[in-house]
């Protein structure tokens, strides 16, 4: 979860390792930490507990000017956030380390090391690592086969990027498990956790694959595979602008990402409808086959993306007449599913990195899964690197850590996987050219929702003193609860739990009052009178109600009930237009909490640990 980025150049690479980490802060902000080699061979280390712009203020009365060096921003896993424990770590003044991931058997090494005379000065996992390699050149290796020989003693995931005194010109990388990418410059060359941090510097990447380590000069790259031998990655140009990871004169970048989910949906549409159909091959060159076989679905995803998951399997089994199972991947990947022949397994992750997901897929694949399709917005992602499928939502990045166009983008996708199982089991064409005339509105549709967003100020300031919140929601529109309920709690920090609303009798009604608001979705469907029933059990005892409604509904603001009238909307993307008035509500309680909107405390964006 952590990012990295290095850079080994002719000019002083300080200026660019701080820009790094400055576009990778959505990766963890404990802590942050710059190491470089002088000009005399020796390493110089500057630490700053908190976030990039505290290092940047100690940088300007020590600015480290170097041609060489490694940084670090960090979200703590192993030892509290701390200038101690901050990255880069060094060993006895010769070796300086960077980490993104987690050594599971740290514990053990430590003790060895200890026995063996080492001192260490932090809590971390990472101290270990640093200690081993530096113990490996004391035996006589370079720092690449030094690097090498330590991974081997190292259980769990990692991404490393390494220097030392002994060899001030060289850059050691190193992956199994997290993320890493090369940079390709002139005269130059860079690593980062990804291509983000360096789109300044370059638009050239090598993708490090699992096992990967990578010795790295001004003017050269030699990378050995997992077994040692020297190996060609390919090169790829990124088509994104510097400009991409920009404000672009929003506020926040969670902002940002909410006003432009009109053109990532439309992006996300183009090209995958011709003539009135959903072509196959947007799923892959084989897509036509595939989908021909598959008679299940196993949905398989984290967070925000398994809530979009839960969404499709409405979808699914009502539109398409197909099965559906969603599952939490951390869940799935330590139990034994029982997933039936002809099942397509549908992982979904913005980052395509994140680990649970990840370690998911590989088990269903060694369980003997027959196809597999990744959503993903990362095309050079290890997700979409090791599935059979792949279809690329094209949303860009995602700053923000409360994902918003990742959400609506990945639901897009989801529709366009029902449409095209859809129509070989239950689906009528007269079904399926609806869905598809509501997608190719859809954009419209976002766009209206979004000129809500002085309305939905307003009411938010009535929940600046609020503690606690339940959010209803029925059908479909109950993982939007909860995608509502998440972004309330990731970022302004309000406890906010998520319900069926046909659930609030077997329990939740208990902890309804006047100091428990309540929030629900109502969109004008088959369920809304029996939603209206649970609302008035609300009511009834004292509850406050916030109802986002479809204008359609009757139901209007009276005391004790504020009512937000949302434009009419088809059924069946409903869910994805009723989801933009709960982001732009949680983004503007934050707000005015005085919240940090885009780091919230605790998080980062990109879960690449268990």
């Amino acid at each position: 979860m952590c990012g990295i980025v290095g850079a080994v150049a002719q000019r002083f690479v300080t200026p660019i390792l701080l820009e790094g980490l400055k576009r990778l802060e959505y990766r963890g902000y404990d802590s942050a930490g710059i190491a470089t080699i002088n000009a005399n061979g020796a390493i110089e280390r500057l630490r700053a507990f908190g976030k990039v712009i505290h290092l940047e203020e100690e940088l300007k009365t020590d600015p480290l000017d170097a041609g060489i060096g490694i940084a670090h921003t960090r979200w703590a896993t192993h030892g509290e956030p701390s200038t101690r424990n901050a990255h880069p770590h060094v060993c006895r003044d010769t070796v300086a380390l960077v980490h993104n991931g987690i050594i599971e058997n740290h514990t053990e090494l430590r003790a060895q090391q200890v026995a063996a005379g080492h001192e260490f000065t932090s809590e971390t996992d990472t101290e270990v690592v640093v200690n081993l390699v530096y113990d490996k050149i004391q035996s006589g290796l370079s720092l690449v086969d030094a690097v090498t020989a330590a991974t081997k003693h190292l259980d769990g995931a990692f991404a490393l990027g390494v220097v030392s005194s002994t060899e001030p010109d060289h850059l050691v990388a190193a992956r199994r498990g997290s993320p890493l990418v090369i940079g390709l410059g002139i005269g130059e060359n860079f690593i980062a956790s990804d291509v983000f941090a360096l789109l300044p510097v370059t638009q050239r990447f090598i993708f490090l694959e699992d096992g990967d380590i990578a010795d790295i000069t001004r003017e050269s790259i030699t990378i050995y595979d997992a077994h040692g031998q020297v190996i060609t990655r390919p090169e790829s140009i990124s088509e994104l602008s510097p400009e991409a990871a920009e404000k672009s004169g929003y506020r926040h970048f969670m902002l940002k990402e909410i006003f432009t989910q009109p053109r990532a949906v439309a992006e996300t549409l183009e090209g995958r409808i011709v003539g009135g159909e959903v072509l196959d091959s947007i799923f892959g060159h084989t897509g036509t086959e595939v989908l021909d076989s598959i008679e299940s679905v196993t949905i398989v995803a984290c967070g925000t993306s398994y809530h979009a998951g839960m969404v499709a399997k409405y979808w699914f089994e009502e539109l398409a007449g197909v099965s559906c199972s969603v599952e939490v991947a951390s869940e799935f990947r330590y139990r034994k599913p029982v997933i039936r022949n002809n099942t397509l397994l549908v992982t979904i992750s913005q980052s395509g990195e994140t680990a649970d997901t990840l370690a998911a897929l590989r088990e269903a694949k060694l369980s003997g899964i027959a196809h597999s399709l990744a959503i993903c917005n990362v095309p050079e992602s290890t997700l979409t690197r090791e599935s059979e499928l792949v279809f690329l939502t094209r949303a860009g990045p995602e700053i923000g850590v409360a994902s918003t166009k990742a959400f609506t983008t990945q639901l897009a996708a989801l529709m366009l996987l029902v449409i095209a199982l859809g129509r070989r089991h239950a689906m009528s064409e007269s079904v399926s050219a609806s869905l598809i005339g509501q997608l190719e509105s859809l954009p419209g549709k976002i766009d209206a929702a979004l000129k809500l967003n002085d309305a939905i100020a307003k009411l938010a300031e009535r929940f600046v003193n609020k503690d606690h919140t339940l959010y209803l929601g029925r059908g479909s529109m109950y993982p939007v609860a909860m995608e509502g309920a998440l972004k309330l709690k990731e970022i302004s920090y309000i406890h906010a739990e998520a319900y069926p609303a046909g659930e609030l009798k077997h329990g939740p009604l208990a902890l309804v009052d006047e100091n428990m608001p309540v929030i629900s979705v109502a969109p004008n469907n088959d369920l809304l009178e029996k939603l209206k029933s649970n609302l008035a059990e609300v009511r009834a005892r004292g509850g406050e109600l916030y109802i986002f409604a479809d204008s359609r509904v009757d139901v209007a603001s009276s005391p004790g009930i504020h009512v937000l009238n949302v434009a009419p909307v088809e059924d069946a993307i409903a869910p994805i237009v009723h989801t933009i008035p709960l982001q732009l509500f949680a983004y503007h309680v934050a707000v005015l909490k005085g919240a940090d909107v885009d780091q919230p405390r605790n998080l980062a964006k990109s879960v690449t640990v268990e």
